[in-house]
């Protein structure tokens, strides 16, 4: 058996090829040429190298493969090349899709996003909703979006796809968050945005575990939503500490943050900075909800993730 991996030196994807090969598949990795290689160090993969758009690098890198899962993106908020987030999420699920048909590789996961729902404005949701939003909060969620529309196209054409859509990825080498708890439990973190704001966690151990058994045992077309349960700011930093007896940090006032986010949004976009809060950021902090269940995962798979608050104690025991 053998399985290639898009976006395998990133934090899911290097998960992901260690659950792999755990489990006697051999890999394939495609990576840039300039990718940085370091979470992949000492594992016995085969490296094939070439951009995500790349139909004819992709198919040769695809020849003997049986499972493909494509989870190379440009996951970002706030001020983006918005150009070259379409390229990469869309063009390059477009590229893997044809090589996918063109190597003849019989299944494949295509790891989406909770965002390709929009707003559900609090209210819980799973697979079978339908999305209401009219516009788009992010180019991230307009190009994840638009890359579902393909792998359902490619499904309906005939390839087996699975689509699993995560909510927020946790993890002790998770470097979105990580730095953040660290600055937290360093007492440097006083001040903090958004105490309301919901976030869906899932460990990415867990996640990966959902991909293999979607993977294994999931019908073509199937959606499945990975998220444990979710939580708010204010719920994530008093588990915090509990975990380390750090105090919570104060929560900003939110017309003061609105006001700083803008002036930042207009400096950022001037000199090409991307600050630590900007329009669209306050945009998903305050006035964006997206709340999720994922009990058809854990009904139809057998899918047993860590609760949300072990997760949390969990990586704030190891950072």
């Amino acid at each position: 058996m053998k399985a290639l991996v898009t976006g395998a030196n990133g934090f899911t994807g290097s998960h992901l090829v260690r659950a792999l090969l755990d489990r006697g598949i051999a890999v394939v990795a495609y990576v840039r040429e300039s990718s940085d290689l370091s979470r992949l160090d000492g594992l016995a993969i085969d490296y094939q190298y070439g951009d995500i758009t790349n139909t004819e690098k992709l198919t040769e890198a695809m020849q003997g493969v049986d499972w493909l899962f494509h989870l190379a993106a440009y996951v970002e908020l706030g001020i983006v090349d918005a150009a070259k987030m379409q390229r990469a999420n869309v063009q390059g699920t477009q590229a893997v899709l044809a090589a996918m048909q063109a190597a003849n590789v019989s299944k494949m996961i295509y790891c989406s996003t909770i965002g390709i729902f929009g707003d559900t404005q609090g209210e819980t949701i799973d697979e079978t909703f339908v999305r209401t939003q009219k516009e788009f909060s992010s180019a991230y969620d307009e190009t994840k979006y638009a890359a579902q529309q393909l792998v359902n196209q490619a499904v309906a054409n005939g390839a087996h796809i699975v689509s699993v859509m995560p909510s927020g990825i946790f993890g002790a080498d998770d470097p979105h968050f990580i730095p953040v708890l660290k600055s937290f439990k360093k007492g440097v973190l006083k001040v903090w945005a958004g105490g309301d704001r919901v976030t869906g966690i899932v460990h990415v151990d867990d996640l990966v575990e959902g991909m293999l058994l979607a993977i294994e045992q999931a019908q073509s077309g199937e959606y499945f939503i990975l998220s444990a349960s979710d939580l708010t700011s204010r719920e994530m930093f008093d588990v915090f500490s509990q975990e380390t007896g750090v105090p919570v940090p104060i929560e900003a006032p939110k017309p003061v943050v609105k006001v700083v986010a803008n002036i930042l949004d207009v400096i950022g976009r001037t000199i090409g900075w991307q600050p630590p809060i900007d329009r669209e950021r306050a945009h998903y902090v305050y006035d964006r909800c997206v709340r999720v269940t994922g009990a058809k995962a854990m009904r139809e798979l057998g899918w047993k993730p860590r609760s949300a608050e072990q997760t949390l104690r969990e990586i704030a025991r190891s950072v």
